[in-house]
Order: structure tokens, then sequence, then C-alpha cells
């Protein structure tokens, strides 16, 4: 198993990203184009805690280099399981992924949080991300040491292509909602 672990700060209160996190895989996020479509599954509130929580379905179009192909039949999109908590009283949003394609090779579980900085909680917003990644063939150590990898290498090139897409996504929003409180007061 290989773990990959990233930290960052968006210079967006708690309110704009938890709210554009919803938005994050829109058309004119130029960087999350391998989103093919997200499907809602279920959606509930508790009604005890507050907590939202969301099933998402993921699908994704993506390429294996030349090597791994054989092992996964040559398949090109995947599908992504996603369950999401939005926890307005604590103020942090946490979005728990697995992969369903090639999950017999490999194991993919990553989670996401996002919470009010420490340093600046109504300007600021920590996002934490980890990941934990397996690969699942069998007791050829030196394949599975060469997928995992390749996964964390893969899985961190994206990750720095989704960091840059979500601050488009949060620019774009923030000039939305400015119009529209403009509009309210004319």
């Amino acid at each position: 198993m290989k773990v990959f672990s990233s930290e960052t700060e968006f210079e967006y209160s708690w309110d704009e990203v938890s709210t554009a996190n919803w938005r994050k895989y829109c058309p004119w996020n130029e960087k999350s184009t391998h989103v093919i479509a997200v499907d809602t599954l279920s959606r509930s509130i508790d009604p005890d805690t507050g907590v939202l929580r969301t099933e998402r379905l993921i699908t994704c179009s993506q390429s294996a280099p030349k090597w791994l192909q054989p092992f996964l039949g040559g398949h090109e999109m995947s599908h992504v399981h996603e369950t999401s908590y939005v926890n307005p009283t604590a103020r942090t949003v946490t979005m728990c992924s697995t992969n369903l394609t090639w999950s017999d090779l490999l194991s993919v579980r990553e989670t996401v949080t996002y919470r009010p900085s420490p340093g600046a909680p109504h300007s600021s917003t920590r996002f934490e991300q980890n990941a934990q990644i397996t690969a699942l063939c069998g007791g050829w150590q030196k394949v599975r040491n060469g997928i995992e990898q390749f996964s964390v290498e893969r899985f961190q090139q994206n990750a720095t292509k989704g960091k840059e897409g979500f601050e488009m996504v949060l620019e774009m929003s923030r000039k939305v909602f400015a119009q529209e409180r403009e509009k309210a007061r004319a």
C-alpha cells in the first residue's frame, strides 16, 4: 500500500468553498475535462445533526499506461463512488471516494476534508487530501509496487490539476455571487 497526502489553503471562506464544491466538475472547469458525468444517487439530511449526506457516482475518462492495459481489458472509462458529509455546525465538508472500476486490481480510497483555516477562519479554508492506494494483483510484489507507484504519481498529477481547477471554480463562483448581489440591490 502507498499513501498520498496533501494539504493546502484556499483563500476563500468555508461558505464559499462548501458551496462551490458542488460545482467542482462544471463545464467551465477546464482542468476536469476527464469527468464525463456526475450522478447524484441519494441525498439526505440527518434531522438530529443537520448533516447533509450525499452519494454520487462520478464517471471519468482515463487512459492507463500501455503496460497496464492488458490487466484492465482496455477500459477507458472508470467509475468512482463518492459519499460526502456537509456538517454546517462543525463547518466541515468530508468526501470519501473509492474506485469501482478496476477495483479487483487496484483499490483507491480517498478522503478529502474542507474546514475553516485555523489562522483565518473567516477568509480561508484548509483542504486536506489523503488516499490509500493498494494494488491487489496476487503475489507479484514487483508488479504491485510498479502499479502502486504509477498510481501515486498519477494521483499527485491529478490532485495538482484538481486544485487548479477548483481555484477557477471558486473565482468564477465569487464573480457570479457578486453579480447576483448587485442585481438584488438594483
